[in-house]
């Protein structure tokens, strides 16, 4: 099959769908990206890359399109915005003038913003064959009313509309958490809406735990990892208040990460005399592995929000898939998949009476059940969630799509 790939974010820049694109390359498929000049997460481009010029590559046999992107700076709103709107400004000619027009498949990635479909759109126009995937991983407008409590009424009206329009040319919705589905109905009445969610990387389901790494010595005791952004979502509140109650219970909290709440929690920790609460900072996801497979729970959570509710943190198969019990403080999916699968224990968003509690349980598992848990971790994602079963079932779809039509 001819595939169109659109999405603002592609390789080097780390996104499912690089392995989405590289797996149908493998399988012998014809795969174009569509996408921007990278400058994620660093704001800046990668070396090799510059503003001006649409820029043509080959990459792992994917043919990839560079739209010139106003890079995202350090992360400022109108920054922001402006690096948005050059990616769907600078993609109108291409995507409606000059890309093939005999293209089986448009697949869209849809991350923040979800304006970053348009240019799938514009495409479709030049072929009328073609049906247009759209695989839903952020949820507009809920993600802009809820991270940053924006509510001017028109703007977001005005999003809510281009959302519906985005629906409405989409022969597939897939949703990667399936409490998206109830959003989306409410703005499209497209009934070929599919779940299909995240995968961890590849260095999680197959680790190879090199002797040589330098890593800090985890402390004596039961070790709680946290790994991943500090950030104000993570809700540390939460986190550092059930430390504070299990101080005197051989429990530590370990955080392996960096953001913007970093010194917050840094001063929090001093200030009540959290000993049991060890900051390691940041390291290369290479060294993730190791990490994990020293602790002896990974711990998920999310502030209460009505986007949190919905999401399903990419972190949850990371953790699976490396086998890990899982200690939550999270709503909406994500709770309900570590509660009935018994791969850990979460208790509600905020609750840290109930999670200080639960790590103690966790704690005193006999090392049979603690076993059980983790295998339960492992072979859940592997049934579910892996890579190479979820890519199949993607190719599967187009394919059976494709002949039924």
């Amino acid at each position: 099959m001819k595939i169109l790939y659109v999405s603002q974010y592609f390789y080097p820049e780390t996104f499912r769908g690089n392995d989405i694109v590289f797996d149908l390359v493998s399988k012998g498929h014809d795969v174009t990206v569509l996408t921007g000049k990278p400058n994620y997460p660093l704001g800046f481009f990668y070396k090799g890359y510059k503003f001006w010029g649409i820029q043509n590559e080959q990459i792992h046999g994917a043919n990839v399109i560079r739209i010139p992107t106003i890079p995202r700076g350090k992360g400022g709103a109108a920054r922001l915005i402006l690096n948005y709107f050059s990616f769907i400004l600078f993609s109108f000619f291409p995507a409606r003038f000059k890309v093939d027009t005999d293209f089986d498949i448009i697949f869209v990635q849809q991350l923040s913003p979800v304006t970053m479909a348009l240019p799938a759109i514009w495409a479709l126009k030049r072929n009328k064959k073609a049906k247009l995937y759209l695989w839903v991983l952020d949820l507009w407008p809920e993600s802009v009313t809820s991270t940053s409590g924006f509510s001017n009424r028109f703007v977001i009206g005005l999003l809510d509309k281009v959302v519906k329009y985005i629906y409405s040319k989409s022969d597939y919705i897939l949703v990667s958490s399936k409490l998206f589905e109830e959003s989306i109905k409410l703005r499209s009445d497209n009934k070929r809406i599919m779940y299909f969610p995240n995968w961890a990387e590849s260095l999680y389901e197959n680790p190879e735990i090199k002797k040589d790494l330098e890593l800090p010595v985890l402390p004596n005791g039961f070790n709680i990892m946290f790994a991943g952004n500090i950030g104000e979502a993570q809700d540390f509140e939460t986190i550092l208040k059930a430390a504070n109650l299990t101080k005197t219970e051989s429990i530590n909290w370990v955080l392996i990460g960096d953001g913007r709440k970093l010194n917050w929690v840094k001063s929090q920790v001093k200030d009540h005399d959290l000993h049991n609460v060890y900051i390691f900072g940041r390291y290369p996801i290479e060294k993730m592995p190791a990490f994990f497979q020293s602790a002896d729970v990974m711990l998920l959570t999310l502030k209460k929000s009505t986007i949190s509710e919905l999401t399903v943190p990419a972190k949850l198969q990371a953790y699976m898939a490396s086998g890990k019990i899982i200690l939550g403080a999270i709503n909406g999916e994500a709770k309900f998949i570590i509660n009935n699968n018994n791969i850990g224990l979460a208790s509600e968003s905020g609750d840290f009476n109930s999670l200080s509690s639960n790590a103690i349980f966790l704690k005193n598992l006999t090392t049979p059940q603690k076993i059980l848990l983790e295998s339960n971790s492992k072979n859940l994602y592997f049934k579910e969630y892996s890579k190479t079963v979820l890519l199949n079932k993607l190719e599967d779809m187009f394919i059976t799509n494709n002949l039924n039509e």
